[in-house]
């Protein structure tokens, strides 16, 4: 079956004159970013060279994808809107709720019984709204999207900072918060920041055991996790057309960890062939006329630094395999110094847990390379140390390495195979074994490995590599160890060494599935009543937040200096919370309570300037709002890095804090702040932080002035009489600074509606 494919034959139908026409107004060749950017501009918007990296520009996706934790709150939304029907292809993916735990079969019915309330609610509004419903253990959404709805050329936003995994397919996809995809699902255009274009040229071809997710994690360490911040990766150069289609989705998927806006690779013959192996040779013979569309200029190519704003080249076939972490990807290690960086740093040694699977690394390919390790292992006479947990990326993924014989070979090597879901890559990972939180080391095919983040421990040494890496550091169940060079001893006390893994790329008698897990909206949803109960504690109708008051905020507390590393896991956590993602009141009482309070570097631990006493950041910010007080928050860099998790914005806000002000903001938390009629502000001078002191009350002055390009002033009011005042900035535009004033993008929205 191939979706949509009267809307991509509408696009396709005029995408060279679109692109001839761009090339003359713009007055330059264009990288591959810029074509897609520039055919999905907005209605009514000019079509001129806009600034990258300045000015804000409107367009219109094609299609939205959100993920089951997200969607709640996005579809809550939706439903304010005044829409009554999706103005473009949309889709719900039951992915994230599922945990990981015993096994596939005994998980999917506890999570099926656990989450029955929020499943019907999903497929309701997605029958009302004409939303596609995929169903819990149909997949990871970035993988049933690679499978099923990505396209050459294309544009699209899902509510999930793995988005630009379609970047694999030559589709620019970027993750974004709920309130952004309703915008787009209510047909309103699309906003964001002209992103700068990285380009990466590939090189020579992989071999051995290094693989696709290698490119990507050399490329964190360069860039580090905010490197990419408001630019699109655009990679180029032979190397890209050795790299299959799936390994192209691991690396632009995990753009996100160094805060890319999003990534893309060329249209190639391994694009072509794997959308030909998915079912969707239509699209492979409309694409293939269109090749030149879906690539750089032949003028870019030959001189991209002149046409990307950073050019770092990546020889493919010198590429060491890497293990990044641990505690952030950007910690990039190649295997070859990974032992020594294991006794420097006293790194847990003695690993417990390999992991495959997540959105990044569960495709055929993955679990293939991974089980030829495996069997080389039995071969010799090797047997596994640590556990090992697989989860594959689909339905279709699963049933086809069923049917060859892949999932066979990791059961008989004692692997436990969970559902086809996140699982314990966003912490959805019940481990009983870490109950006494001691220290240890795991290894992933994950993107992320932010403490905590797997399995609740922040004594879990978390590291990311490849599925390969992943099997063989199982097997030695030792961190330490490096395959390229280091050998083991069997069953038999002999001295032996793993094979490089070798794997095909897709399946030789192609893909195959039972039941793929979608169901279509009904054609026709007025009639479908949304129940939720009002003694619900998982879901919970939305209020709209109020306006903006008019004045300035005037002698506001401080409700937590942050210190450190600050992402979205930091300020509204996964794991046991997901089930509070539809529940707006009940999931802020995790907000920010993984975050260090920079005056006593505890965390969930700050002051009560009227009682000098410590307490809990949720319930601080509640006694305080309940006095008709606001708060504010002040953090250092990159801050909300991490995932799209809208609840990061709306829990302040819900809880009466008026202002972040950070060093730096990572680009979907502060879109999202905006959207939710916050105040996202940063220091001029960085330094100013230092300033601020734990009793503090803090005033924001010129909101009553408040215009594009213009600072606000910042004022400290210490409990000693002293004060100071500085400039704070802002990257508000004029629609921005409406959504503010309105209380929130949502409710402008309403008011365009009426």
């Amino acid at each position: 079956m191939v979706f949509d494919i009267d809307l991509i034959k509408r696009i396709y139908q005029t995408y060279p004159q679109k692109i001839d026409l761009i090339r003359q107004k713009i007055g330059k060749p264009l990288t591959l970013a810029e074509k897609i950017l520039y055919t999905h501009l907005a209605e009514g918007e000019e079509l001129k060279a806009y600034k990258r990296g300045e000015d804000y520009v409107n367009f219109s996706p094609d299609r939205v994808a959100m993920q089951d934790a997200t969607a709640q709150m996005a579809l809550l939304q939706l439903m304010n809107s005044g829409r009554n029907r999706v103005a473009v292809p949309s889709t719900v993916h039951c992915d994230h709720l599922i945990q990981a735990y015993k096994n596939a079969h005994d998980d999917l019915i506890a999570a099926e019984n656990n989450n029955q309330e929020v499943y019907q609610f999903l497929r309701d509004v997605s029958n009302k709204y004409g939303i596609g419903f995929w169903k819990p253990d149909a997949g990871i959404i970035h993988q049933v999207v690679l499978e099923n709805y990505a396209f050459p050329g294309g544009m699209m936003i899902g509510t999930d900072s793995h988005t630009p995994n379609a970047g694999g397919l030559s589709m620019l996809a970027i993750g974004v918060g709920g309130a952004d995809a309703v915008d787009v699902m209510a047909g309103m255009p699309w906003e964001l920041k002209m992103p700068k274009i990285i380009g990466v040229k590939l090189i020579g071809k992989l071999s051995g055991w290094t693989s696709p997710k290698d490119v990507i994690l050399k490329l964190a360490g360069i860039l580090t996790v905010k490197g990419g911040t408001n630019s699109v990766i655009e990679y180029f150069g032979e190397g890209t057309s050795t790299l299959s289609a799936t390994g192209k989705a691991t690396i632009c998927n995990m753009g996100a960890e160094v805060g890319a806006t999003t990534s893309i690779f060329p249209y190639s013959k391994k694009s072509a062939d794997y959308l030909a192996m998915t079912g969707r040779q239509d699209i492979v013979d409309l694409a293939d006329i269109l090749t030149d569309c879906f690539n750089p200029d032949e003028a870019v190519l030959s001189q991209p630094n002149k046409y990307y704003d950073q050019v770092i080249e990546i020889n493919l076939s010198e590429l060491e395999p890497y293990v990044n972490g641990p505690f952030t990807p950007d910690l990039a290690y190649p295997i070859s110094q990974l032992a020594t960086a294991v006794k420097a740093h006293n790194y847990p040694d003695n690993m417990e847990v390999g992991l495959i699977g997540s959105c990044t690394n569960s495709s055929y390919e993955d679990m293939m390379r991974a089980a030829s390790v495996i069997d080389d292992a039995n071969q010799l006479g090797l047997k596994i140390k640590a556990k090992l947990i697989i989860n594959p990326g689909s339905k279709q993924v699963k049933y086809t390495s069923k049917r060859d014989g892949i999932l066979s070979r990791f059961e008989q090597a004692g692997a436990v195979i969970m559902a086809n879901a996140c699982g314990p890559c966003i912490g959805q990972w019940r481990r009983d074994e870490v109950a006494d939180e001691h220290k240890n080391s795991i290894v992933t095919s994950f993107n992320r490995n932010f403490a905590k983040r797997n399995d609740g421990s922040p004594n879990t040494y978390a590291f990311v590599c490849s599925p390969e890496i992943v099997t063989a550091l199982t097997i030695a169940g030792k961190l330490s160890f490096n395959p390229l060079t280091d050998s083991l001893i069997n069953d038999k006390g002999q001295e032996v060494k793993l094979s490089e893994p070798i794997g095909d790329e897709l399946p030789k008698k192609g893909f195959a599935v039972d039941d793929a897990g979608y169901i279509a909206p009904i054609a026709d949803g007025r009639s479908v009543e949304i129940y939720i109960s009002n003694h619900s504690e998982r879901l919970q109708l939305l209020s709209p937040f109020s306006p903006w008051d008019g004045k300035d905020i005037i002698s506001q507390p401080l409700l937590i200096k942050v210190t450190g590393k600050c992402t979205t896991d930091h300020i509204s956590m996964a794991g046991k919370w997901l089930k509070f993602r539809g529940h707006l009141d009940n999931i802020s009482n995790n907000m920010l309570i993984g975050a260090v309070n920079a005056f006593n570097k505890k965390t969930n631990s700050v002051l009560d300037a009227q009682t000098d006493e410590y307490v809990e950041v949720p319930k601080l910010a509640r006694q305080l709002k309940a006095q008709g007080l606001g708060s504010i928050v002040i953090a250092e860099e990159n801050y909300g890095e991490g995932s799209s998790r809208e609840h990061a914005a709306m829990e302040p806000r819900f809880l009466n804090v008026k202002a972040i002000i950070v060093k730096s903001f990572a680009r979907i938390h502060e879109t999202n702040l905006k959207k939710q009629g916050m105040l996202a502000l940063t220091f001029v001078n960085k330094d100013d932080y230092d300033k601020i002191r734990e009793d503090d009350k803090i005033s924001i002055i010129g909101l009553t002035d408040f215009a594009p390009n213009k600072n606000l002033t910042l004022v400290l009011h210490h409990r000693d009489g002293s004060g100071d005042s500085f400039a704070v900035a802002h990257t508000y535009n004029q629609s921005q600074i409406e959504w503010f004033k309105a209380g929130s993008a949502l409710n402008k929205l309403k008011e365009g509606f009426k």
